[in-house]
């Protein structure tokens, strides 16, 4: 395979992934258009040698049954999940994870759920959900949790970063999505996928730069204690 029909051939599984991931195709997806994509890319590797056409072939499938094993998993979407164990398996497996601690009393776990509803589906490749802090009763022990709203994330198991409240999102009840966006893509729990469908479309301001470093941590919001 020549260096151009490589880049061709790379492109349409990038198509193809992206169409699988996409939320917007979710909808009105039709299994005939996988499939012709598919056919495609057979297609490119139709003048390739046996081993290199099996190869190309077993990989594009892989690729295909691991985006459609996430899909089935969850990731693309924002969801609850009630059961404690299965809230640790998910923070423990999955090699980025956001966790929304959250309480139906609280409003700003409310507008944190829009949030993350939104970047959920533009960031695939981490899992995001939601818990009922009076469903984890040991996580939240565990992990200290004591304001609401609180998102945690995980990166192999690892915490690595937590949002408390909104103290270091403007202390506001309005704020972009772009500046929790920009918070998990400081902390690596989110990356830019390749596709171009799922480029970023937010844009963060300096001053909201500037405060997500500031890392002021005042624990002034809803207190569980």
């Amino acid at each position: 395979m020549s260096q151009d029909q490589g880049h061709s051939y790379s492109a349409k599984v990038d198509t193809l992934v992206s169409h699988l991931t996409n939320p917007s195709n979710r909808a009105d997806a039709d299994p005939e258009d996988d499939e012709q994509l598919f056919a495609e890319l057979e297609a490119e590797l139709e003048n390739e040698d046996y081993a290199a056409r099996e190869h190309g072939i077993q990989a594009l499938q892989r690729e295909m049954e691991r985006v459609r094993d996430m899909k089935g998993s969850g990731h693309g979407t924002y969801m609850e999940i009630k059961d404690e164990k299965e809230v640790m398996r998910i923070s423990a497996n999955e090699p980025r994870c956001i966790i929304h601690f959250f309480h139906t009393d609280f409003r700003r776990c409310e507008i944190m759920d829009k949030h993350l509803a939104k970047l959920a589906p533009k960031y695939f490749s981490t899992r995001f959900i939601r818990v009922f802090v009076e469903n984890v009763p040991w996580l939240v022990e565990r992990l200290s949790v004591k304001v609401l709203p609180c998102v945690i994330s995980f990166k192999n198991g690892v915490s690595k970063d937590r949002v408390i409240g909104f103290e270091e999102l403007g202390n506001s009840d309005v704020f972009d999505t772009a500046v929790l966006e920009f918070r998990f893509l400081q902390s690596g729990v989110i990356q830019k996928e390749s596709s171009s469908t799922s480029q970023p479309t937010y844009n963060v301001s300096q001053p909201a730069r500037q405060h997500i470093r500031s890392q002021n941590h005042d624990d002034d919001e809803f207190d569980l204690e």
